[in-house]
């Protein structure tokens, strides 16, 4: 993969290992297996296959230089989800934000935190149109 081809998008099952690997930006096949093991029954090999293709698809970066092998997301958390929401947004919702945000809402309740978190940023935008 070259460094302007974009990371194709990951799996159900790559999402869970990219999300141990945000908790823990450097990890090894061995930590990233106990932690996903706690929740669910997954071998060993399993994981180490999934963090390879990872590897490949340009979601993780390895060093290879040392002993077991260290692995760390290639995109930070915040820039993935801009860019799979980016995604989303052109191919399900015409590229209409306000569509995404309406069938956002109306699909789970948001707490009240959130709300108000969404209020400020509605106000933020207003104010800088």
């Amino acid at each position: 993969m070259t460094k302007n081809t974009p990371p194709r998008k990951p799996t159900e099952a790559e999402f869970n290992i990219l999300r141990m690997i945000w908790e823990r930006p450097r990890s090894t096949v061995r930590e990233v297996h106990e932690a996903l093991s706690e929740g669910t029954e997954i071998g060993f090999t399993t994981v180490l296959k999934l963090m390879q293709i990872m590897t490949e698809k340009g979601l993780l970066e390895r060093d290879t230089d040392v002993r077991p092998q260290v692995f760390w997301a290639a995109k930070p958390k915040k820039q993935t989800q801009k860019a799979l929401l980016r995604d989303l947004l052109d191919k399900a919702f015409q590229g209409s934000p306000g569509d995404l945000v309406l069938q956002a809402l109306s699909v789970r309740k948001s707490s009240p935190e959130e709300l108000q978190e969404i209020r400020a940023m509605l106000d933020r935008l207003e104010n800088e149109s």
